[in-house]
């Protein structure tokens, strides 16, 4: 048995970074899925009332930023002293504070805020463009030689970021270059690649479509003859799932 749990809801959400981190450090975990049906009978046992929850042995921690942090000092992703540590922090608050503007989107601002959001994409990237790009010229991570707990973080919202806008990194060479790369790492791409990962949606709500990058495109078919009988409905794609209406509701008990 895996000595660590994360209790969250059914989505990669605010957990998708730690799951990201634990893979690519070769560790295993188990999950144990909070539904709107079991969400009441658990919510007062949590810190702030939200999730998610991680558990290492008997140690049990919230907050997913602090979960990061923790794992970060445990697996040696928090830079070698203090003043490199400081800078990891730095960077990861910068990364926070990009993914906030992401989920007031997602789940408040969606259907009025959507067009904004796209044209002030890049604007926001050209930051961490910069950071790159004096860091060993984007060649390496966010700071220094290895990878930190914030270079995870990071590369999960640039993936929500693909998702929401297609194309969005291509003014950013040193990020698109930077994104590919920590995503290439082969325990990171073996994890990434899985249905563990695949088939989590993104969010509660339903609001940012998951395609399904791995999928080759294939040719359109021939027309078909045209038949009396209506077309048989299309089963629905696993990569594609619909929250249920109860799951939309929990974003409200999942950190901002």
């Amino acid at each position: 048995m895996p000595g660590y749990t994360i209790t969250y809801f059914p989505v990669r959400g605010r957990c998708s970074a730690m799951r990201m981190l634990l893979a690519d450090q070769g560790e295993t975990w188990s999950e144990e899925i909070v539904t709107g049906e079991n969400w009441l009978g658990i919510k007062d046992s949590c810190v702030f009332g939200q999730l998610p929850k991680f558990q290492d042995g008997d140690f049990v921690l919230f907050q997913s930023n602090a979960i990061l942090r923790y794992l970060g000092r445990k697996y040696g992703l928090y830079g070698n002293n203090s003043e490199e540590s400081a800078m990891i922090d730095m960077f990861n608050d910068g990364v926070e504070d990009l993914r906030l503007k992401y989920v007031t989107l997602i789940y408040k601002d969606y259907e009025t805020g959507k067009d904004k959001f796209v044209k002030g994409i890049a604007d926001e990237l050209k930051w961490f463009e910069k950071i790159l790009e004096n860091n060993n010229d984007g060649q390496r991570f966010i700071h220094g030689n290895q990878i930190s707990f914030a270079d995870y973080n990071l590369v999960d919202l640039l993936s929500n970021l693909e998702i929401l806008v297609p194309g969005c990194l291509k003014e950013t060479p040193l990020i698109d270059a930077y994104n590919k790369r920590v995503k290439s790492r082969p325990n990171l791409q073996a994890y990434l690649q899985s249905d563990a990962h695949r088939k989590l949606p993104i969010n509660g709500n339903g609001k940012t479509v998951i395609y399904p990058p791995l999928l080759p495109l294939l040719p359109s078919p021939p027309p078909l003859p045209s038949s009396p009988l209506p077309p048989s409905p299309l089963p629905p794609s696993p990569f594609l799932p619909s929250p249920p209406a109860a799951l939309s509701a929990l974003n409200l008990h999942e950190e901002n």
